[in-house]
């Protein structure tokens, strides 16, 4: 069975981890700092602007709480992970439910602009940048957990809002090991505030901390990734592009000024079980991306949100994959959709 999706993990990655293993320093230390500095560098961020923490939903409450997101109307797409809404209910915030753009699965920022919100959550789903307005009226958290890398005319999005937040779970387009996240800032008070957060332990002040810190272990192998990423997002181009050719219908951003990171290649169709069966039947694992039952609100009230939970079809696209392999993926696809 060809999966959906695994991680692209190798000698490269096991040789960074035996090296922290050999040190005997394995919590966090001098690895993680270096991998956050080389976020920063790959983003155009000075250094230090970026903090490393234990997961992409620790940096989503973290980016919240830094923005004072409490008792705020917090505004994000029903069309999203629940990482989303569960970190606006651990900073007491508001959810404000937000359909998909039409023909989009990123959130209706024109609709976020009219919605009264303070703090907006906008991820770049699928590896598509989201739109984002150029004078908000609210606070911005960039999500790039399934976009590090795409650029939106020549420069890597993450940093457009007031703070981005990455992922580095197993499934992402780079991986800390297993789990792991950061934040990302043009503003340091925010990211200065973050790394206090974070530093909990031997404090004299009564302020309250957690422990949401990366290990060096994680961050070595981090390293490792992100200096491999722009080959990860070069293999993952062509499997699209050789998904298009096989005359599939992907969801894709075509403006010439913007770049997707593909973390994703995801097909419309009008039955998705029955190409996920044709798919299944020849050994191929493929998935609807967010179920109808997954919509973080009552689907009946986001039309566009819906649209997508029962057209939508995602396909295996990782860089461990065989051209031949995408090429026999992408013909029983397209057979599968016009059953």
């Amino acid at each position: 069975m060809i999966p959906h999706n695994i991680p692209t993990l190798g000698l490269e990655e096991q040789a960074a981890a035996s090296r922290v293993l050999a040190s005997a320093w394995v919590a966090q230390g001098t690895e993680v700092e270096a991998f956050e500095n080389d976020l920063c560098q790959f983003l155009n961020l000075p250094s230090g602007q970026a903090v490393a923490v234990s997961s992409g939903s620790a940096a989503l409450y973290l980016g919240l709480w830094a923005l004072k997101g409490k008792d705020k109307l917090i505004g994000l797409p029903v069309y999203a992970c629940s990482a989303l809404r569960n970190a606006v209910g651990l900073v007491e915030g508001n959810c404000v439910y937000l359909d998909c753009a039409e023909n989009s699965p990123n959130v209706d920022t024109a609709a976020a602009m009219a919605a009264g919100i303070d703090i907006l959550i906008a991820p770049s789903m699928f590896g598509i940048p989201v739109e984002l307005p150029t004078t908000p009226k609210f606070s911005v958290i960039e999500d790039i957990a399934q976009s590090i890398g795409a650029s939106v005319s020549g420069e890597r999005i993450g940093l457009r809002g007031d703070l981005g937040v990455c992922s580095f779970y197993a499934s992402k387009l780079l991986t800390t090991g297993g789990q792991g996240g950061a934040i990302v800032s043009r503003d340091k008070a925010l990211i200065d505030a973050v790394r206090d957060y974070r530093a909990f332990d031997s404090r004299i002040d009564t302020n309250l901390r957690f422990n949401f810190q990366m290990t060096d272990l994680q961050a070595a192998i981090g390293r490792v990734q992100l200096r491999r990423l722009p080959e990860f997002l070069e293999q993952r181009e062509k499997w699209f592009a050789a998904y298009s050719e096989a005359g599939l219908k992907l969801l894709d951003d075509s403006k010439p000024s913007v770049q997707p990171a593909r973390y994703r290649a995801v097909m419309r169709c009008d039955d998705p079980t029955r190409v996920i069966t044709a798919l299944a039947s020849n050994g191929v694992r493929s998935i609807v991306p967010i179920e109808e039952k997954e919509l973080l609100d009552e689907p009946m009230h986001y039309p566009n949100a819906r649209a997508l939970t029962i057209t939508t079809v995602s396909l295996p696209a990782y860089p461990g994959m065989q051209m031949a392999d995408v090429v026999r993926i992408g013909r029983i696809a397209h057979a599968g959709s016009l059953q």
